[in-house]
């Protein structure tokens, strides 16, 4: 069973890795991951939590920490095994956050984009669903149910 779960394990991160759709390389995700935390802390970016961010960090110390759950004196390989299975997550937590990231900040700058280029579009829209949002709302007050009648 426990090899069984180390496949699969290793088969998650591969995966995460990997990057199948090819969208985001490895190389891209790695170099957004100071620019999420950044963003996070600057409170920026909504799609990372703050329970995930400070578990990646306790991660991370524990990675580079000389205290182990599972000392490698002691008990070899097992206590290499340990390690190699936080690094493991580690990765593939901070690779597939990171990867969310970059797509958060390519659709960001597609929307500053376009309103730099249609100001008054972009205003005119925004007002538009302002007003959609009020008719419904003042509908569903009066008893409606957010359509005309």
């Amino acid at each position: 069973m426990r090899k069984t779960n180390r496949a699969a394990a290793g088969a998650a991160a591969w995966q995460v890795i990997q990057n199948t759709d090819g969208r985001v390389s490895v190389w891209q995700r790695v170099r957004a991951l100071p620019r999420m935390v950044g963003a996070k802390l600057r409170g920026r970016y909504p799609g990372l939590n703050s329970g995930k961010l400070l578990t990646m960090l306790v991660l991370v110390g524990y990675v580079i920490s000389p205290v182990d759950f599972i000392p490698e004196l002691l008990f070899s390989v097992l206590g290499l095994v340990d390690d190699i299975a936080v690094a493991v997550w580690l990765t593939t937590m901070a690779l597939g956050e990171s990867e969310r990231f970059v797509l958060w900040e390519r659709e960001q700058r597609a929307q500053e984009a376009f309103q730099r280029e249609n100001p008054r579009g972009a205003a005119r829209d925004d007002a538009r669903s302002e007003e959609r949002v009020g008719t419904e709302t003042a509908s569903t007050a009066s008893g409606g149910h957010g359509r005309g009648r």
